[in-house]
């Protein structure tokens, strides 16, 4: 069973870390200059993420799975998927609990929290960083 685990894992780590050259790099928009509706609806207007939220946490952060056939990256990162949520804003989804704040949005990418830590920093970006699962990385802008 093990070595069926780790064969699959080294077969599939190639498109895990795969960056694709026609793959959207949206690093642009993640400096937090922008509000979540602004981050989110440029994404569905470009066809780069699917319109309806795949998951809504009760916090209200609403989740998009990038459109089929579409590819993205965020410094260098394969983003797994996006998140986001403004309030009082149609675009998003509200949970049963307290919204994390008025607009925030953000990608998570593939990659450990150090190395995408050290990408930010080195471009200048001040967003928040912070583990969101095995190999997966949030990178995260909150306007309160």
């Amino acid at each position: 069973m093990k070595r069926f685990f780790f064969a699959t894992l080294l077969l599939a780590a190639p498109l895990l870390f795969a960056v694709d050259a026609h793959a959207a790099a949206i690093e642009g928009s993640l400096t937090c200059n922008e509000s979540a509706h602004d981050f989110i609806s440029g994404l569905i207007a470009q066809n780069l993420i699917d319109p309806k939220p795949m998951k809504v946490e009760s916090n209200s952060i609403n989740a998009f799975w990038p459109a089929h056939g579409q590819r993205m990256t965020a410094y260098g990162f394969s983003v797994f998927a996006v998140v986001g949520f403004q309030k009082d804003d149609p675009l998003f989804k509200t949970g049963d609990g307290t919204p994390l704040a008025p607009s925030a949005y953000g990608a998570v990418v593939v990659g450990t929290q150090a190395k995408v830590q050290a990408a930010l920093t080195a471009a200048g970006n001040n967003a928040i960083v912070h583990h969101a699962g095995p190999l997966l990385t949030a990178i995260f802008c909150q306007q309160d």
